[in-house]
Order: C-alpha cells, then structure tokens, then sequence
C-alpha cells in the first residue's frame, strides 16, 4: 500500500506553505491537455515515476507540473530539475519560463547532473574531504595526449605498430574506458571483463590506474570526475551523506531511462529522506548502455531504494500515427524487462505512412526514395543505420547520383581506411602507380603492407614501403625475389603470400568485385583484421565496410580502370562542402530527434539485431537490440520506410543472412490495416473492424483503447496454449526467426530463414525460442 506522502511531513523539513492540502489550486490548465497530463500536473506531493512514450509532451507536461506546484506555494528554493545535457536544460528552462511568464513567479534551479556535481566537489574541497583541483579542468587535447603516451607506454609490444598506425582508434578506447569506469562504483577489472575486450588489451587496467595517478598529482579533474569524484567521497563518508542530504523538498529528474550507476547514487544521496523525487523516462528507449545506462534503475531501482512511488504514464503521442504506433507496440511488447505500456497514437496526431520494402538492394530503394524529393523534403529526412559500415554502398551511390545528404560523423565512406586501402590495391594492380610521384607511390606501398598486416615491426615496413615506392611496376616481383629466411616466419609467409596474390592478379580480367574477393581470400584478410581488431564489433565493422564497398563495386559494371576513374570523380566530389540534403546517421545519434521522413536500410539478421558476444546474455542482447530499433521507427512523423530482403530465399552471399527475426515480429500487415483503418475512420462510421490480418493480443489491446471491436477469422489463430514446436514460426534467441519442419518425442527441426537447419531439444525450447505470429 502507499504511503500517503501527499499527508507526510518529516519533523522539521517541510515549511507549511509548502503542503499541498493547506493552499487551493488556482492553476487553470489549458484544455489541450489529456487527462493523463493533468493526472501528472496535480499529482500529490509524492515519490513518482513516469513512463513517457516517444513524442509525448512530456516537457510541455513537467513545465505545468512545476508551475502547478509553484501556484501550491512551494519554494522554488528547495526545488531542483535535474536534466542530461545543456541544451535539454536550456530547451527545459525556456519552456518553463513560457508556462509560468507573467505570473511573477520564481522557478526553481535547473542543472544537469554534471554541474550539480561541480558544485558538490568544490563544497566537499572547502570542508577538507577532497583535495583542492586548479580550475581548469582537463581539455579533450589534454587528455587525448596522456591517453596516448600511457598506449604506447603500457600496451604489449605486438601491438605497438598498431597503434602507431591507428593512434585516434586507440586513444578514444582508452579515454572511453576511462570514462566507463567512472560512471560505476565496480572495480576497473569488473568493468574491462563486462566489455568483453580480448586480453591483448588488458593493459587498459593499468592504463586507468595510471591516468588517475597522473590526474590527481597534476591536482586537475575532467568531466567525468565531476560526478565520479564526490559520489565516491560522499558513498565512503557517512558524514558527506548527511552534508549533502535533506536539502531539497522536490527534486524532478528528466531521461531516467539514461541514468548509470553514479547518476543514480547522486540522485539518492541529494534526495536523503526529505525530497519527494519525480523521475520520467521510457525504459523502452534505453540505449545507452555502452554508457553505463542500464533500464534496471528506472524499473526497479527508483521503486525499490525511494519508498512507494506513485506510477503515472504519458501514454499518448503527438509525433506519429496509429500505423507506427502499432508496429512499435507490435516490436516492444516481446521485451520483457520494461513496464507495460502501450502507446497510442492521440487523436490529434496526422496519420504517418509505413512501407515495408523487400529488395535485395538496400542503396537501390534509398536512392528511389530520394531522388523526387525538393531540398525541403530531402533536409527532412534522415536514414538510420545500426552501424556505419551499412552507409557505405548508400552513400557512393547518393554521390553518384549526385542526391545531396549530410553525414553527421567523420568525412565519409571514401576516406575510410578500408576504402582508402582498396582503392591502392586496385591502383597497384592496375600498373597506374608507374605515373604517381615518389610520395604517392609510398603512401600507396604502406597501405597494402597493412592490408592485411604483413606482420613486420613499423620500422622495417617502412623500409619495405619505401624501397618498392622506388620502382612504377613489379611490386610482387621485388616482393618474390626477398630473403624470407631472413624474417620472422610469420612475416616471411605473409609477404610470399602478398606477392604471390599481387602476381596473380596483375592481369586479372574479372570483375573489380571479384578481384577484392579474390584478394581477401588469398591473403586472409578479413582473418587479419580480426587478430588487431580491440574487439569483434571493430573488427566486423572494418570488414562490413569492405563488404559494402565491394558491394557498390559490383554494381558498377566497369573495368578496373573505370573503377578507379569513377572512385576519383566522387572523392573529389565527397571533399566539397555539403549543404542540406538528407542526413545519414546512426541510431545511436538521433536518441530526442524526429524527422518527416525516416528511412531504415538494413533489417537483417547481422545488423539488427547484431550478432551477440559469446559472453552476452543472449537474451538481455536482443532486447537491448529490439529497444534500438524501437527508438529508430519513432523517430518519424509523416513517413516511415523499412527496408529488408525478400522472405523465403535461402542466401549465403557476402554473409546476408535475410530478412530480421524483428520483421515478423513487427506484425506488419495488420499494424497497417488497422492503422489505416483508425486514421480514416469517422465518429459516424461503426467501432468495428473485421481484419483479413492476423489477431494480436497487442492488436485488441490497443482496439479496445480506441473503443473499436476488432475481428478475426477463426483461422487466423493459433492456439496459444499449444507448445511452442506446435506452432508455425519462432524466434531463437541467437538464430533468429524460423519455422519447424519436424519432430519426434524428444527434439524438433527448424528451418531459419537464413537457410540453416538445425535441431532442439523440447526440454529447453522455453529457455531460447518464442512464438511468433503466423504470416506477419
């Protein structure tokens, strides 16, 4: 039962004019508002937690909520918004003074997490529980610069020419692991072993340890420490806990589903027993774990460690229609671990088209989108990738086509390491390098003695660079004719292994797509960018990217020379400077962004979801993965287009593995059928629709939300008691979607839609499959 917090006042805390009870409410709120909003507005003086949909209004909500407050007699002296970032703040504080302008009224202190934190370490250095720290904190450059000296100081000797090579790859893991570390109370060995990085990169443990010692004896902090550095001194000091604690009577937290463990800590410890906390957030966009965010806190945590909070929902949205409303409860509600919320469309809301697209050309259907579109429609749009090796084929052939668009990360594909590596493959073989100056010819030999590998020490590959840069031709003969017995094995093999592939494709004739796979094989290419690669996600991007490249290749249709003249006009095309056009980006990156049009390539079992670590709980991955694309379909408000490969193909090409488990899942054709039923429908016309798709339990539920009836035909049923090998399509947890095609007493067959066929036990089906709906 709920304690009755609205009637509860802590001995000395709470002044009387800030009880609810005692004032009458003179806020009059505008009739916009859904009942769920004024539910949150009036709410009593409480603990609560909100779960906010995707567009919901939620700050349009917290900013009435504040005012409604202020108008009870609260002092904003002892209130305190609590927000992510500084442009959230200011967006926050802007609202708020719009909703309470006029009304001579005070608002409360709005911070983020970061500058509550600054404060508190410069209160606990003037009462002598911290040392002193020089004001200016740590730059990005300073802290690049001791990342970089602690590599190549700690890292082991085999990987030092690695790091010479890639020096930004390995300085921003290292800062980032810095930074992981500190957004938890575990120990830096914790922390490494939960990111699954391979043991050749164990030296980041000492690589942390190190930085701490030369921070604090440097007396400066960076931004982490800002939060890291007093939340650990006030957790080992009780005395700290009752210094900071009580202060507050309403603290209000914004994005909780973004909170890690020491945001946490400080919410907790500034709250102590007095602060009623409000805490909004939507456990099914969280997805930042990467950063320490973990859903856990907002589903289980707030309620456990802040007493009976009262549960309110923002449920409706205002950015999107029923059809992508539909397909993103469809998606979510396989999830397990999130609150069970619905979201619905609000009447108010335009009706938002969704296409489901299956070709076997992700670039092909992007650039079809596009090209009507005016500049207007195309700086509206954005397309999302899971990661950034799937922008490759598309962006080449934007360039090609010359469809303007923005990349909002780096220079693009063609200055890409693999791209810039291949495109000296193809110059070496193509005997233009007889042409190139000294320098070019040098720049050329160091990226194919590094692709792969060939494993020599960075001096003696400089060496090697630097002799064949002298010769225009016969690169593989000057390789052939070396003194292997004079190298390490390894190396020796390596470079005969070069030399020999150069040689045979001299006067290769194929397809410029073949003559790269030819080449990977021969000299195990994607094999050695495993072996350097700090974990299996780099490595699978780096050759994703050569996969896409080669996959643009292939459509071209050109000779080597027609290849390379075509990659030269679009370079010189990608170093101009853009302007608009549609944006290309990750998922990650547009987490509180919307857009008309949202385009997402790629809905195949390697990419969404991704391929999990052996050490992932398979089932926590997929649904970290399942949020993700939950977050990208809502991103949308007039058009959303879903791109995957035609169902019931078998395919093995370039690793294809077909269509995502999440498309069946997503329940398709009802999601629009219904959708574009409830968007067309009138108040004269009957509450009931008789679907040719079929029945959802997630499909009656939000019908019944609606007021509307919704009908099946009896066949379209499975019986849901039924086990789960009796059903006809199911989703392993690491295999993806599939159907079964037989059984006995013990075991069954399943046929997965990337053409494998495999057989379970029935004892443990439950451990790893789930049903899916029939024809969706």
């Amino acid at each position: 039962m709920r304690h009755p917090y609205q009637h509860y006042q802590p001995p000395g805390t709470i002044p009387p004019m800030a009880r609810p009870h005692q004032t009458p409410n003179t806020t009059e709120l505008p009739d916009y508002l859904t009942d769920e909003q004024r539910a949150i507005i009036t709410a009593g003086f409480e603990h609560v937690v909100i779960t906010a949909v995707a567009g919901s209004g939620k700050t349009s909500t917290l900013a009435w909520r504040i005012r409604y407050l202020l108008e009870q007699g609260h002092d904003p002296n002892r209130m305190l918004v609590l927000m992510f970032n500084r442009s959230a703040r200011v967006d926050f504080e802007r609202k708020l003074q719009e909703t309470t302008r006029n009304l001579g009224l005070a608002i409360p202190e709005i911070r983020t997490y970061h500058a509550m934190g600054l404060r508190l370490y410069k209160r606990f250095v003037r009462e002598g529980f911290l040392p002193g720290f020089s004001d200016k904190i740590l730059t990005d450059q300073e802290i690049s610069y001791q990342a970089w000296q602690l590599t190549r100081r700690l890292a082991p000797e085999d990987l030092a020419d690695e790091i010479r090579r890639n020096k930004k790859d390995f300085v921003e893991t290292a800062i980032n692991f810095i930074d992981l570390v500190k957004t938890t109370l575990s120990p830096v060995e914790i922390v490494f072993e939960d990111l699954g990085y391979s043991d050749k990169h164990r030296y980041l443990i000492d690589l942390f340890h190190s930085f701490e010692q030369w921070r604090k004896s440097q007396s400066r902090i960076s931004y982490a420490d800002m939060l890291y550095e007093p939340v650990m001194a006030i957790h080992q000091n009780p005395p700290l806990q009752r210094l900071v604690g009580n202060k507050m009577d309403l603290i209000l937290v914004d994005e909780y589903q973004d909170t890690n463990e020491i945001q946490h800590l400080l919410l907790r410890y500034v709250a102590g027993d007095r602060a009623r906390v409000t805490v909004v957030g939507d456990p099914d966009q969280t997805i930042y774990e990467f950063r320490g965010a973990k859903p856990d806190f907002i589903l289980r945590r707030f309620s456990e460690e802040f007493e009976s909070p009262l549960e309110q929902t923002l449920s409706y949205t205002f950015r999107y229609g029923h059809r992508v409303a539909l397909l993103a409860n469809h998606l979510i509600c396989h999830n397990t671990g999130r609150k069970d919320v619905l979201c619905h469309s609000h009447p108010s809301t335009p009706a938002t088209g969704i296409t489901l697209h299956q070709q076997e050309n992700d670039s092909d259907v992007v650039l079809e989108l596009l090209q009507p579109m005016d500049d207007t429609s195309l700086g509206n749009t954005a397309i999302l990738f899971r990661v950034w090796s799937q922008s490759v084929p598309i962006e080449l052939k934007l360039l090609a086509k010359q469809v303007p668009y923005r990349i909002d990360a780096g220079k693009g594909a063609l200055f890409s390491r693999e791209v810039q590596a291949i495109t000296s493959l193809l110059m070496v073989v193509s005997g233009r390098i007889s042409n190139l100056p000294d320098d070019d010819r040098l720049d050329i030999a160091r990226q194919l003695l590094r692709f792969p590998h060939v494993g020599m020490k960075e001096p003696e590959l400089e060496q090697l660079a630097r002799f064949l840069a002298g010769f225009g031709t016969g690169w593989h003969e000057r390789l052939l004719a070396m003194d292997f017995g004079a190298l390490a094995p390894m190396a020796a093999k390596k470079l005969r292994k070069l030399g020999e592939t150069l040689a045979q494709l001299v006067n290769f004739r194929g397809s410029v797509a073949d003559l790269i796979t030819r080449y990977a094989d021969e000299t195990e290419l994607y094999e050695g960018i495993r072996s350097l690669a700090l974990t299996h996600e780099t490595a699978d991007e780096r050759i994703e990217t050569i996969r896409g490249f080669r996959l643009y290749l292939a459509g071209l249709d050109v000779t080597i020379e027609g290849a390379l003249e075509h990659l030269k006009a679009l370079k010189k095309q990608a170093g101009e400077t853009r302007r608009g056009g549609a944006l290309l980006s990750t998922i990650h990156r547009t987490k509180g962004l919307e857009w008309s049009t949202v385009i997402l390539p790629g809905l195949q079992e390697k990419y969404l979801p991704y391929s999990p670590r052996a050490q992932d709980d398979p089932k926590a991955f997929l649904e970290s993965e399942r949020r993700l694309l939950y977050v990208a379909m809502t991103r949308t408000r007039e058009q959303l287009h879903l791109i995957t490969r035609p169902f019931g193909e078998k395919r093995h090409l370039d690793g294809d593995q077909g269509p995502s488990r999440f498309v069946d899942e997503l329940c398709f054709p009802l999601s629009r059928e219904f959708g574009q039923w409830l968007d067309n429908r009138t108040t004269d016309k009957a509450h009931e629709l008789t679907t040719t798709a079929p029945l959802t339990a997630t499909g009656t539920r939000y019908a019944s939300r609606e007021g509307v009836t919704l009908n099946g035909g009896s066949e379209n049923r499975e019986d849901e008691t039924a086990p789960l090998w009796a059903r006809k399509r199911l989703s392993h947890a690491i295999f993806g979607a599939g159907s079964v095609v037989g059984e006995d007493d013990s075991s069954f067959e399943m046929e997965f839609d990337n053409g494998d066929t495999l057989n379970f036990s029935k004892k443990s089906a439950h451990l790893y499959f789930t049903a899916l709906n029939e024809g969706a």
